[in-house]
């Protein structure tokens, strides 16, 4: 008798799953495994609304098999360890996995070939299933990466991406492997099963008018699949193909924005320090002590005086989920305007992001920081400016900011400053002026 394990990391489903297929071609029976692996928590990166999301795609993952005759095995520990055990248990040959891109993917994978190959065991890990293009495969002459988005865009989509796999009609699993139970909890909305259903909704009646409308912070017109593809209950791959099937005019664009993050995971791939240091080295001295402490604050708890910095700020500590267009404007006010270090607001989304994702969330800190692979890292959002243009008659910030909700529609309620004190309601004052905050901005980078 056969048997092979497959270990799921960030790949909860069972459509388009190659380590998953590659075991069930190979073996006879196959455990379908899940470690909850403690140093995650011990890493700062187990934020409570990410773990209610795992649980319900844990629970969805596990019904799912059971509809094929199978099971998900559940495991606690070090990873190496228990996956020695659970080879052991059934005798498995071969274990499955798919690639890592990340420090502490590359660390745990190489843990386990030792682990495995110590007792006589291979491991098969397997590209393109949490990425559309795997990390290494497109590098320009001279380096082992992409440092530039365009050019590697424009190298991605020349690339023909392997053909969809469908999911398993059975999983035949070892009665003798016991298993720890599922985690308790679980996220309304998650799982393989409603992150399909929410890719098919969406490719009928939101991606037309992406192009257009994935700016519009009050129509909310983006798709709400980031949560599922860092889980991996939506297959890259899958996606985009469904997407360019789709075509219209908001393919090309909703496109490009699945290519970014392949993008920053080949970059965090080659370079995994740039998870918690300066992809660019720069001569930055972020500001600290008590007042820099008081203007983080005041970040984190939506009170900067800024209505659409504090709007977004809102919504994030509300939803666990913030809109891409405000991610890039509250970023670039706490790095550029406040010039509190991007590591600060990079902890703070990860504590609270329902998508936090390792490699997105710090290089897109990093890129907005002009640390990143911004090839104009000295630019600055003006929360003003960009509110006007994202949300012309303050609806979203009405939305998340009470205090202005009296305030009539229209652009005024981007300056509350402005307006009468019956119209405030209490919203707090600007934290500093924005002139003030370019020129420390500009004094700092040395520019004139």
């Amino acid at each position: 008798m056969r048997r092979a394990v497959v270990l799921f990391t960030g790949d909860l489903r069972l459509h388009d799953h190659p380590a998953l297929r590659a075991a069930i071609a190979g073996a006879d029976e196959v455990v379908p495994l899940f470690v909850l692996d403690p140093a995650v928590a011990r890493a700062g990166f187990a934020a409570p609304v990410r773990q209610d999301f795992l649980a319900g795609c844990l629970a969805d993952l596990d019904a799912g098999l059971r509809e094929r005759g199978g099971r998900l095995v559940v495991r606690s520990g070090e990873p190496a360890a228990e996956v020695c055990a659970v080879a052991a248990e059934c005798d498995a040959a071969e274990v499955h996995v798919a690639a890592a891109d990340s420090g502490f993917g590359q660390r745990r994978e190489d843990r386990l070939r030792a682990a495995l190959a110590g007792a006589g065991r291979r491991l098969h890990v397997h590209d393109t299933v949490v990425t559309a293009v795997p990390p290494g495969a497109l590098t320009p002459q001279a380096s082992d990466h992409f440092a530039v988005f365009t050019p590697y865009f424009r190298h991605w989509s020349a690339q023909r991406l392997r053909d969809t796999l469908p999911a398993p009609r059975t999983v035949r699993v070892p009665d003798a492997v016991g298993s720890a139970g599922l985690p308790e909890g679980g996220a309304r909305g998650a799982g393989e099963g409603a992150a399909r259903r929410r890719l098919s909704a969406w490719l009928r009646g939101g991606l037309g008018s992406y192009g257009t409308g994935q700016d519009d912070l009050a129509a909310d017109a983006t798709s709400r699949l980031s949560a599922h593809l860092h889980f991996g209950t939506l297959s890259p791959v899958e996606t985009v193909h469904r997407v360019r099937s789709a075509g219209g005019p908001g393919a090309a664009a909703f496109v490009r924005q699945l290519c970014w993050r392949d993008f920053n995971r080949q970059v965090l791939a080659a370079r995994t320090g740039a998870s918690v240091a300066d992809y660019r080295t720069r001569q930055d001295r972020w500001r600290t002590g008590k007042a820099a402490d008081a203007d983080a604050d005041a970040w984190r708890e939506g009170r900067t005086g800024y209505p659409m910095v504090d709007a977004a700020m809102r919504q994030l500590a509300a939803e666990g989920w913030m809109h891409n267009r405000g991610r890039l404007l509250v970023a670039s006010f706490l790095t550029k305007t406040l010039y509190v270090d991007w590591r600060v607001g990079a902890r703070h989304f990860l504590d609270l992001l329902v998508d936090g994702d390792v490699a997105n969330n710090q290089l897109n800190w990093q890129w907005v920081a002009g640390t990143g692979t911004d090839t104009r890292p000295n630019r600055v959002l003006n929360p003003v400016l960009q509110a006007r243009r994202h949300d012309p008659d303050g609806e979203y910030v009405r939305r998340w900011v009470p205090e202005l909700a009296a305030v009539p529609p229209g652009a005024a309620v981007h300056e509350p400053w402005k307006l009468p004190e019956k119209y405030r309601k209490g919203y707090p004052a600007p934290v500093l002026a924005l002139s003030d905050g370019l020129a420390r901005f500009r004094r700092a980078r040395g520019l004139h």
